[in-house]
């Protein structure tokens, strides 16, 4: 049947491992005689093997898993390679009167008195014996005497059968007869074949006895077989009848080609039928996530199994129970078990499990994970999600939300939060137990374990082991936890313990020991205690029979797995043991067996020794022979463990000793890099689809080139199943292999790569990928890769891990690296590009550079808090920084490593301060639980909490370190406590007045003096020893103020207080010198900031920060203008040398300024999504947080210098206007509004400034005209032409002299409206020589109504649209003077305009609503309702030249496209800052962010939006509704009322199911 297992193989296989595939199933095909020789096959151990396949299928396979053959040959009849006593005794009566017959069997086998019960062993024939005729003579004695056996009902039925039945059969009664599932037979029959028999009796195609005639009795059972199946299951028979040829079946014939199709075919439809069958009458899926099931499954199957043999011990579990219950009632700390490698920690763990509900006399819940063992447990995200979605589900919690589950960092503060929630549970119990902590991450492992508790709270227990020793991960978790009392230690069992344990292993497997070989194997064992060396002699003696004789085992265990690895090296070759130890200790997690047999398909060195002694049996293709795998397994098989990964089960080494031992001994740097080269072959998929690799084999003359048959490496087996295997193998083994150009070009920089790992594994998979290559591969680009990567995180979590996004982000952000980065970032840009012109939904695809882009002054991105960020404190020596979140944990970042160092939990409410001891690497942390906590930075300990007595109302307090007294003060409103540092005692503790709190409390240290600042304007001075008031004054400067924020300047001895009413005051304490007011600001102080040397200081108010300078008397104002946001300003702080300063608002932007450079701008940066409220310095690196926001970023200050091109340019008022297609800019002139910047975007600087005579309130920009219109505060308008700065024009303001609101031109650029409060003025744009005319106005109204005019449009018959400021929306027509009121909006209406057509008008309002108007008969077609959880409101709105779209901006810092026809949201783009106008083009739309980046994107709309995909469908909380209000007016069919809502979106799906597809 060779040709049919060749066109099996070749064709049949491939098509169906793709069906397999796209159903989220892997497939494997195994066929024990294929490639090896038929003395091989007919080894006396190969039947059992193929039997033990056929089961090991069955028990895996969904679907099919029996695949026969079946032609004209019966098949030999296999000698028993085992015989009970009882068998072999009935057997030898009947030899007993034929002393030649006995003889024969005797030789043969041999006596083992080491089975229980004992049995006889089949011995190998002996060299010098003829292999022809002599196996088949003991077998057929065997079945003589097993027949008269059987008739004197000495043996059973099954019994008897052992010698009557050839392989074919016991697999026909195994794979089909016994009613087992999945089996399909192929029947070949050739009619005429009897016929040439006659004539021809030298055709080996039938069974025929030594002496060559035809086997009648063989040929009798395979008769009976083939009735027998047709009778009792037709359904499964495939009969084939052939035409007769000599060949029997040739290719080359067209009947016999047609045959081997159809073959195919049906080989192919049956299996696809079963499995899909399958998939049909499986229970209804999990509850969702299906693989945390599995994952539980998995890990309590495996504590069964490493308990089977467990002895000894009790003592350590008595403790451990003691311990346990001692600790319930108790916060406490987690426990450690460690020791060498194999002492038996996971037995110790596993067996707690099972007796942990007993021990604790409550309700608990038990949770073990044998890390490194499964997809969930092999890093820290898929643990801690793991963890937290059981416990969760388990104590009926709410789950993680996605953007947790995607982030290890905010997993790890979900998993704490969740420890302290559980606890508060009183009614339950959890223990949580982790073994082999070395085996989580260990290509990642680092000097700590960040995630790791380092107290756990009452009724929750935390039990981890870990290897003590050199390669151990026991020095990382004392890192963590530096508690001595959390350690216990696993001893040696004792000798009597290791003999009751050898024992009850060698009776599981029915085995013993003779009194001697026992004596050799504890003489070999002088260190008996240590189970892993035990299992390793159990495993080497328990194949010692009773008659032979043994070499004394190895003394210690590494050379006890030596002598391991030279057994199997004398059985199997040093060649194929090498090669398959090394591939799979080589590979990442493991591989799968496929895998494994295709992987050795590649490997010319191990082809060329399988294939030594014999030819292929195909010259098209070429495989591995899986029988000598199969051998080798089963040799192997205790040192290899199963782990369910990637939707497959993969092999890993077992032993940890095994591993290293692999290591030294097979993969030296040379063959490292090969075994890596070749596994980097099969994940590319280099080798697959029919292409040929060349080889040259021992037996044949010259090179062949054929085809190796491997499992092609797409990244998309579907549309929803990623190739998780590929992912997470590949750029290792590019990496490890040396090929790093490979990897650049193959994986890095390409875009599917990218987005197929950031949708199967999020955006840590991704960037953990980047920082794998990053210390190996030397190119600038990768960290500019990471680094824009990291920058779109912000749009994956509010869009979802989405592919347009990640295409549009990266394309938005690289396009300017296009051409100095050729290796990685320019071939990125041009594959984003191609795949956006080829996106078959809608999508605004960026045209220009328009995101802020890699290579500026960012540091790190630091994403871990689950809530927002309330306080941040550096410690400079350690590079650290220290965060506190409103859900009360402390976390401490190392920032250069950027990794999590320590998670601290002791505080149940928001923490609002940190302090930080820079000698001593302490940090006090104060909440709104009024408990203040003292951490160690390094170890994470916690030296005390102290407990702040008082006002039971939660308020903000501020801590003052006196670090030369070690005293620290915690001021609340009304109360002052001072602390001990050392002994924690209380010093004092101050009581003031509720009812005129504190604004202000400080330490004055010169003077041992301690200030306050009441909200009545009373300062009054205490001894910061005793606390003793030394008096109280009120503020002469300012009485009648109240004081809002303050700062003590220590070497002038004074107070800067700032005051609501927009005073700043130096307030001496003792009054001695007095109070002077030192500037007077238009608004109220927001914050003050001093320098650390005291020479400068920042006044915030309102948008703007003003700077001052220390002299001899107090400050004096240091630059000439004020630092401008656009929002009102949070926060700043200054920078090293005092050269710069860094502030931050409102609009989440952080901007740096050059203080030497008299407030020059240099960088506008991205904040962390949130008003910036947060900014902390330590040396260069400045880091910034919100309280909105989870996130946080650090950026390196160090060389300030301007950024690259596309350079953004400096407005921060929001009044923007474009000419020249946007290739310049106007906008007011930061810290001057009497000027307009022309801002050159092409060269990223400033063109030219044009003076106007008073602020600029608003800007217009007329193309045709080429004109500019500026509205002014005084009322007029001036009119700048874009050509010539000379003529420039004047409208005057009305007699009001109003300021100027908004203005707008119609959209022929012919009319001209400027509305004021409740003014509008209508001109006409004539045509002029030189330039145009601005006549008018032509007309004028009153809108006559209290609110103000928000916004206007007009139109080309001097009809003019206006909204106000309550919501109410008219359009006036100024013709015949008459008004028509529009239905309201319920809030601002911010934007206006009308559709080129000027049929439309649209609408947009504050609260996120768009209406779309019939200018006509001012009817509202449609409402449109944009709902946001982020930020709500709309912009700014316009229709696109063919009136077919309307793009919109909102608060939430997207843009939406929607169509006018009939409402629907075509397209979203979050493009991180507010959009603050959108000017149409040709296919577009052009748009100035507050960012000061200018949008230039093509929206590209297919013609058919029936597959359409919903773009809100990976938001979590935005909802999108059309309400239709003229529906008669529309075309038929129009759709009903309708709402989309955020969905889960479309994620690369895990492959679906554990089981695998195996067919024998």
């Amino acid at each position: 049947m060779d040709a049919e297992r060749e066109a099996l193989l070749g064709t049949a296989c491939p098509e169906l491992l793709t069906f397999c595939r796209n159903q989220g199933l892997p497939f494997e095909a195994v066929d024990l005689r294929w490639g090896v020789q038929d003395s091989e096959a007919a080894d006396q151990l190969t039947p059992d093997l193929c039997l033990e396949e056929l089961q090991r299928c069955q028990r895996t396979s969904l679907g099919p898993a029996f695949v026969a053959l079946v032609g004209d040959q019966y098949g030999p009849c296999p000698v028993p390679r085992r015989i009970e006593e009882k068998e072999w005794e009935a057997l030898r009566a009947q030899l007993s009167t034929r002393p030649g017959d006995l003889e024969l069997v005797a030789q043969r086998f041999r006596r083992d008195e080491n089975s229980v019960p004992p049995s006889y062993v089949l011995q190998a024939a002996g060299g010098g014996e003829a292999p022809g005729p002599e196996e088949p003579t003991l077998a057929s004695v065997l079945r003589a005497a097993a027949q008269e056996a059987r008739g004197r009902g000495l043996i059973s039925q099954e019994q008897w059968q052992r010698y009557h039945r050839s392989v074919l059969e016991w697999e026909l009664e195994r794979g089909l007869l016994s009613g087992s599932p999945g089996a399909t037979v192929f029947l070949r029959e050739i009619p005429e074949l009897a016929r040439h028999l006659l004539q021809d009796c030298a055709l080996p195609v039938v069974d025929r006895l030594p002496d060559g005639l035809v086997d009648t009795t063989a040929q009798g059972h395979l008769s009976s077989l083939k009735q027998r199946m047709a009778q009792e299951w037709p359904g499964v028979l495939k009969v084939h009848r052939l035409p007769w040829a000599r060949d029997l079946v040739n290719p080359r014939n067209k009947a016999h080609a047609r045959y081997l199709l159809e073959l195919g075919e049906q080989f192919v439809a049956s299996a696809a039928h079963q499995v899909l069958q399958r998939l049909r009458e499986l229970p209804p899926a999990l509850p969702s996530p299906a693989w945390l099931f599995q994952d539980i499954r998995h890990h309590l199957w495996q504590g069964t199994e490493a308990t089977r043999a467990f002895c000894g011990r009790q003592g350590l579990l008595g403790r451990l129970g003691q311990r346990l219950r001692q600790d319930d009632g108790c916060p406490h700390s987690p426990l450690v078990l460690f020791g060498p490698p194999g002492i038996g920690k996971t037995a110790v763990l596993c067996k707690l499990a099972e007796q942990a509900a007993g021990l604790l006399g409550r309700k608990t819940v038990t949770v073990l994970r044998l890390l490194g063992t499964s997809q969930g447990s092999a890093d820290a995200r898929g643990l801690l999600a793991g963890l937290c979605l059981q416990l969760c589900l388990a104590f009926g919690l709410p789950a993680p939300p996605p953007q947790v589950l995607q982030a290890r960092t905010r997993l790890a503060h979900f998993f704490h939060v969740l420890l302290h929630t559980v606890a508060r549970r009183d009614f339950e119990s959890l223990v949580i137990l982790l073994d082999a902590v070395d085996d989580l991450d260990p290509g990642r492992r680092s000097g700590a374990i960040p995630w790791l508790p380092l107290a756990c709270p009452p009724r929750v227990h935390l039990i981890l082991s870990a290897c003590s020793g050199p390669c151990g991960a026991l020095h990382a978790v004392r890192a963590t936890l530096r508690d001595s009392d959390a350690y216990w230690e696993v001893e040696p069992l004792s000798e009597d313990q290791a003999q009751e344990m050898v024992q009850l292993l060698l009776a599981a497997a029915g085995r013993t020991l003779s009194p001697a070989q026992r004596n050799l194997l504890w003489a070999s064992l002088p260190e008996a205690g240590n189970p892993g060396r035990l299992q390793l002699a159990f495993h080497e003696a328990h194949t010692w029979a009773s008659f032979s004789v043994p070499v004394p085992l190895a003394t210690t265990a590494e050379e006890a797995t030596h002598q391991l690895c030279a057994r199997l090296e004398l059985t199997h070759s040093w060649l194929l043991v090498a090669h398959v130890l090394g591939y799979i200790e080589a590979s990442r997690h493991g591989l799968a067996e496929a895998e494994l047999k295709d992987v050795l398909s590649l490997d010319d060195e191990v082809l060329q020794a399988a294939y030594r002694a014999w030819t292929p049996p195909s010259r098209e293709l070429l495989r591995f022979p899986p029988l000598l795998w199969v051998r080798l397994r089963r040799d192997l098989d205790h040192c290899l463990s199963r782990r369910p990964m990637h939707g497959t089960t993969l092999l890993a080494i077992a032993h940890r000793q095994l591993a290293q031992v692999v290591r030294e001994r097979y993969l030296s740097p040379p063959e490292a890099a090969a075994r890596h080269s070749v596994l980097a072959d099969f994940f590319a998929g280099t080798w697959s689809q029919g292409t040929k690799k060349l080889i040259t084999l021992p037996r044949v003359g010259g090179p062949l080139s054929l085809d190796r048959k491997v499992a092609p490496q797409p990244l998309w087996f579907s549309d929803s199943v990623a190739n998780e295997r590929k992912l997470a193998e590949l750029p290792l083994h590019l990496l490890h292999a040396g090929r790093t150009r490979e990897l650049l070009q193959d994986v890095l920089g390409d875009m599917s790569w990218l987005s197929c790992r950031l949708l199967s594994g999020g955006l840590d998979a991704l960037l953990d990928d980047v920082d794998l290559c990053v210390p190996h591969v030397d190119s600038p680009e990768l960290g500019l890769l990471r680094e824009a990567l990291e920058l779109c995180r912000p749009a994956l979590e509010l869009r979802g891990t989405e592919r347009s996004v990640l295409y549009v982000e990266l394309l938005a952000r690289l396009q300017a690296f296009a051409a100095s980065c050729p290796v990685l970032l320019g071939p990125l840009s041009q594959q984003a590009q191609a795949w956006l012109r080829a996106c078959p939904h809608p999508v605004l695809v960026p045209l220009a550079p328009c995101l802020q882009p890699p290579g500026g002054p960012l540091c790190t991105s630091l994403t871990g808090c689950h809530r927002g960020v309330t306080a941040l404190a550096w410690s400079p020596q350690e590079r650290l920084l220290v965060v506190g979140a409103q859900d009360g944990m402390v976390t401490v970042w190392d920032v250069e490593e950027a990794r999590v160092t320590h998670i601290l939990t002791g505080h149940a409410g928001e923490v609002t301060c940190l302090a930080v001891l820079a000698r001593e690497a302490l940090a006090v942390s104060a909440s709104r639980d009024r408990t203040l906590c003292l951490w160690h930075l390094l170890s994470g300990r916690e030296r005390f909490t102290l407990r702040d007595t008082g006002t039971p109302d939660p308020q903000t307090c501020r801590l003052h370190l006196d670090e030369a007294q070690g005293v620290v003060y915690a001021a609340w409103s009304s109360q002052i406590s001072a602390w001990n540092l050392q002994t924690a005692e209380l010093l004092f503790r101050i009581l003031g007045d509720v009812s005129d709190p504190w604004v202000y409390t400080a330490v004055l240290v010169s003077q041992a003096q301690l200030l306050t600042l009441s909200k009545g304007g009373a300062i009054s001075v205490r001894s910061s020893a005793t606390g003793q008031l030394q008096g109280t004054r009120p503020l002469s400067s300012t009485p009648e103020e109240t004081p809002s924020c303050a700062v003590l300047v220590q070497k002038q001895g004074r107070l800067i207080a700032g005051f609501s009413s927009g005073s700043i005051a130096v307030v001496s304490p003792d009054g001695d010198h007095g109070d002077q007011q030192l500037e007077r600001l238009p608004e109220a102080v927001c914050f003050l900031v001093l320098a650390e040397d005291e020479s400068l200081l920042a006044a915030g108010f309102g948008r703007c920060v003003r700077t001052f300078l220390a002299d001899s008397q107090a400050f004096r104002q240091f630059l000439a203008t004020d630092l401008e946001h656009e929002d009102t300003v949070e926060t700043s702080v200054f920078g090293p040398q005092n050269n710069l300063i860094v502030t931050g608002s409102r609009d989440a932007l952080v901007q740096v300024w050059s203080l030497s450079e008299q407030g020059t701008l240099l960088h506008v940066l991205e904040g962390v999504g949130g008003p910036g409220s947060l900014l902390a310095r330590a040396g260069a690196l400045v880091a910034c947080a919100s309280q909105q926001s989870s996130s946080l970023r650090v950026w390196d200050l160090s060389s300030p210098q301007r950024p690259q091109p596309p350079a953004p340019f400096p407005d921060r008022a929001g009044l923007v206007a474009l000419s020249h297609h946007g290739s310049f800019v106007y906008f007011p002139k930061v810290g001057d509004k009497h000027k307009v910047t022309v801002w050159d975007v092409a060269e990223g600087e400033v063109q030219d400034t044009l003076d106007a005579s008073s602020e600029v309130r608003c800007l217009e920009v007329a193309e045709g005209p080429k004109l500019l219109f500026a509205g002014l505060s005084s009322g007029a308008v001036l009119v700048f032409p874009l050509d010539s700065r000379q003529d420039v024009l004047c409208v005057p303001p009305p007699e009001a002299r109003k300021p100027v609101v908004c203005m707008a031109l119609s959209k022929l650029e012919d009319r001209l409206a400027i509305a004021y409060d409740n003014t509008v003025l209508v001109l006409d744009v004539e045509p002029g020589d030189p330039c145009p005319a601005i006549e008018g106005p032509a007309y004028t109204f009153y809108t006559q109504l209290p609110e103000t005019i928000a916004s206007v449009a007009v139109l080309g018959d001097h009809r003019v649209l206006y909204g106000m400021t309550s919501g109410d929306l008219f359009l006036y027509a100024c013709s015949d003077s008459q008004v028509f009121p529009l239905e309201a909006h319920s809030s601002r209406v911010t934007c206006v305009d009308v559709s080129h057509s000027e049929q439309l008008a649209v609408s947009g309002s504050q609260e996120g609503r768009l209406c779309l108007w019939d200018v006509g008969t001012c009817a509202c077609r449609l409402e449109l309702g944009y709902t946001s959880s982020y930020c709500p409101g709309v912009r700014c709105v316009c229709f696109s030249k063919d009136d077919k779209y309307v793009f919109s901006g909102l608060q939430d810092r997207s843009v939406i496209v929607w169509s006018a026809v009939d409402g629907t949201l075509l397209a979203t783009q979050f493009v991180h800052a507010v959009v603050t106008r959108i000017i149409p083009t040709s296919n577009g739309f052009i748009a100035p962010t507050s960012h000061g980046y200018i949008l230039r994107n093509r929206f590209q709309c297919p013609a058919s939006r029936a597959s359409q995909q919903d773009p809100l469908r990976n938001f979590q909380k935005a909802v999108w509704r059309v309400k239709w209000r003229q529906r008669e007016e529309l075309a038929a069919g129009a759709p009903q009322d309708s709402e989309s809502e955020a969905a889960q979106g479309r994620e690369a799906k895990h492959n679906k199911r554990s089981q695998v597809c195996r067919i024998v």
